[in-house]
């Protein structure tokens, strides 16, 4: 990406837009009017941010309960995402996928997916079929640390080595697979460590800095759309929130959520190195920082006065039509 303001400047707006989106759902989900759980993907915006730059609309990706930072770096619509999480009917699944369950195919967003380990091998069946139909298509799964211990993430791992398919794994390491630690869980050294056991080279990245997950990225894209097989990245980032919305996080200290605020915030991070390195200006990041204030401001607004499905639609969107 180097110094071109303009990339940088997107960028920013696109982890900007995804803090602000899961800060004001933290407060929204408090009044009673978004159903179901919520999974916030804050302090992680700068490794969905860095892959999905590299991606076209036609690339396809999976994500997982958390997946609000995943569209929004894919390109899902603001105001649809909104309307869905409040579950209404001009919600990108009209009002009926909810948080978790967010899907936008038109973006290449296969959709949110609560299950653990559930998204692997749906991506395998894209990077599939981009292999059959000879297309550069490029298919990416994002898992959490925790399903870098199900059976289906190694099977699917296992997969794309054998067929070597344009994939790649993104496993985001946010220090917890609910309340169990990344360290008591994983056995191996790191989970990049361990996806290098299945014969696919692996990287693991500071999920803080945009720029060095940006550079891994990259490469594993291009390596993926070029034929030359699948690839892992390892990213690693602490949520600023708990698993879901009401975890009361017993398993970690408020001294420690108070310093990864301090010091391991993505989006300081970004606007660091760039003002350092004079490419924008503090001017130009504050700016970004209150249109998208004002987009997500709009997007409640829109969502909160928005309708419901009616009893009408409840037995549309059940089975697919070829």
């Amino acid at each position: 990406m180097g110094s071109d303001k303009n990339k940088l400047l997107d960028a920013y707006r696109r982890m900007k837009s995804i803090r602000e989106f899961e800060e004001r759902i933290h407060v929204e989900n408090t009044t009673g009017e978004i159903p179901g759980f919520v999974h916030l993907y804050a302090g992680q915006e700068a490794i969905a941010t860095a892959v999905c730059k590299h991606l076209k609309d036609s690339d396809y990706i999976g994500s997982t309960h958390r997946g609000h930072g995943h569209s929004i770096a894919k390109g899902c619509d603001i105001n649809g995402m909104m309307a869905e999480i409040y579950g209404k009917k001009n919600g990108l699944c009209a009002g009926k996928g909810g948080s978790m369950h967010i899907a936008d195919f038109e973006k290449g967003m296969l959709g949110a997916n609560a299950i653990v380990g559930g998204n692997p091998p749906l991506v395998i069946g894209a990077a599939l079929t981009a292999k059959v139909q000879g297309t550069d298509g490029v298919a990416v799964s994002f898992s959490g640390d925790g399903a870098s211990n199900q059976g289906t993430t190694f099977e699917s791992m296992n997969m794309a080595v054998v067929l070597q398919l344009p994939v790649v794994f993104i496993f985001e390491n946010n220090g917890y697979g609910e309340g169990t630690g990344c360290d008591y869980a994983v056995g191996a050294e790191s989970i990049a460590q361990r996806a290098e056991g299945f014969g696919l080279p692996a990287v693991q990245v500071d999920g803080t800095d945009f720029f060095a997950v940006e550079a891994a990225a990259k490469e594993a894209i291009n390596r993926a759309r070029t034929g030359q097989g699948p690839s892992a990245i390892e990213a690693v980032a602490m949520r600023f929130y708990g698993h879901f919305e009401g975890d009361p996080q017993a398993y970690r200290s408020a001294e420690e959520l108070t310093q990864l605020r301090e010091t391991g915030d993505c989006l300081k991070i970004f606007r660091d190195k760039v003002e350092a390195g004079k490419h924008v200006t503090k001017a130009d990041l504050d700016q970004i920082d209150q249109e998208v204030k004002s987009v997500i401001d709009s997007a409640v607004k829109a969502a909160r006065e928005a309708d419901f499905p009616t009893k009408d639609d409840l037995l549309t969107d059940v089975y697919v039509s070829y």
